[in-house]
């Protein structure tokens, strides 16, 4: 076999991409991957790891702030720039490591986002590239917005990898990533607006639980300007000065920073995937049960950039694993996506799992609402948790759990039990009849269902 010819080409090196590339190298196969930024994918550089990081200190700030006056006498402050130099402990090895791993297994690497040429052939640090089998696991970017000044707007990269808190900081899109940041921005010192096109954040959450952390988030002092669509954005001297359109007036607000929060988009801008004749639309790219191409079956795709499910890396890993058995065995195995948990990390965490209220009543003819706030019982009180509500969905006739929303403490945590049970077609009573650590966030759930 020729250099440039490969039987696996790999685009990405995200878990998604590592996945596929080591199990084909380790087969046997001669194999390459690109990837146009650090090695080791989004989560582990510039997405959910590093931000789980800078969340911890938040997370010991909130629960003294809960507790002062009942056993805490002194607040503890954040040092942004210690807390920064903590989480390169966890990001600074990833690349230099993740490339490691990879050549360690005779896998070529690339670092350039390749172009499609034809079906089989690519584009990349200048050379002509063809492969048997091409994967596409290039994740997700931020969406473009194109009002005058956009190119002033920062990244969740930029905030990530912040120096400095500054003093007044505005997010545009009130989405996971726009409200995990400004939680963690206002705890920091920042004064924080949020601007949303919509009348409220988290629009894929259940609306009477967004209502509540909405209005806790408004306690802490963030401030939320709902049906504002953004018109320019323009450099000063020390701030920036956004206008904003909103119920037909103009308005503007200054602030020393500008994100861009408003989503992410599968990452396809650079790939040419015309030229490779490879369909995609806005949720990704178009494939069958096997994760191949409905119109090339040369090109398979795995990850957040596939249009399977919700983009998280544990199905991301999921994807490769499937993608990989498929190019070494055929096309044996089909993406069995289940019941998939989502959570956002703001604080109080918020969680959900499997249908909301208006798609069980669309899908089952009569279903059971289990919802309550309850920041009197004990785990909640224990901490003065200040809000603590919850909402379990059921199927009146079979009695098993539909859907699950949290709000509280922990709820990122206690939402894995509620996926074990929707996924395994648990009942109410089936809960209630398990005995599990006593008190613990976990045990709530038999008094919720």
């Amino acid at each position: 076999m020729k250099e440039n010819q490969f039987d696996v080409f790999v685009i990405g090196s995200g878990i998604a991409g590592q996945t596929v590339a080591k199990a084909c190298a380790e087969a046997g196969k001669k194999v390459a991957i690109a990837d146009k930024r650090e090695y080791g994918g989004t989560c582990a550089n510039r997405g959910c790891d590093p931000k789980k990081v800078l969340l911890g200190t938040t997370e010991v700030l909130e629960a003294a702030r809960q507790l002062q006056g009942k056993g805490i006498t002194k607040l503890p402050k954040i040092n942004w720039k210690k807390l920064q130099k903590f989480k390169k402990e966890f990001t600074a090895a990833v690349p230099k490591s993740t490339e490691k791993d990879l050549k360690g297994l005779g896998i070529q690497l690339y670092h350039q986002s390749p172009k499609f040429l034809n079906e089989d052939t690519l584009k990349v640090e200048g050379k002509k590239v063809t492969a048997k089998t091409i994967v596409i696991a290039t994740g997700y970017e931020p969406r473009k917005l194109s009002f005058k000044g956009h190119e002033h707007l920062l990244t969740s990269d930029d905030f990530l990898r912040l120096k400095k808190m500054p003093k007044h900081i505005t997010f545009i899109g009130a989405g996971y990533v726009g409200l995990e940041f400004a939680h963690m921005a206002v705890r920091a010192g920042a004064k924080v607006t949020v601007l949303e096109t919509g009348e409220r954040p988290l629009s894929a959450f259940d609306a009477e639980l967004v209502k509540e952390l909405t209005k806790y988030s408004k306690k802490l002092g963030i401030e939320f300007i709902f049906g504002a669509k953004t018109a320019a954005v323009k450099k000063l001297r020390k701030n920036f000065k956004l206008k904003y359109d909103i119920n037909g007036t103009t308005k503007s607000l200054k602030s020393r920073a500008v994100f861009n929060t408003a989503g992410r988009v599968p990452a396809l801008s650079e790939l040419v995937l015309e030229k490779g004749n490879v369909t995609f639309s806005e949720s990704g790219i178009e494939t069958n049960a096997f994760l191949q191409s409905k119109s090339n079956p040369k090109v398979y795709t795995c990850g957040d950039v596939s249009a399977n499910g919700l983009p998280l890396t544990p199905l991301s890993g999921r994807e490769g694993y499937v993608v990989a058995t498929n190019i070494l065995n055929g096309n044996s195995k089909k993406i069995n996506v289940p019941v998939i948990p989502s959570v956002i990390f703001t604080l109080p965490n918020l969680a959900s799992v499997g249908y909301s209220e208006e798609e069980a009543r669309s899908r089952y003819k009569s279903i059971l609402v289990k919802q309550a706030s309850v920041p009197n019982w004990f785990n909640a009180k224990r901490i003065n948790a200040p809000v603590y509500s919850y909402k379990i969905i059921l199927n009146e006739r079979t009695q098993e759990i539909v859907g699950a929303h949290i709000l509280g403490p922990d709820a990122g945590e206690t939402i894995n039990i509620l996926t074990m049970a929707i996924n395994a077609k648990m009942t109410a009573d089936d809960l209630q009849s398990t005995i599990f650590t006593y008190p613990s966030w976990v045990n709530d759930i038999k008094s919720m269902v």
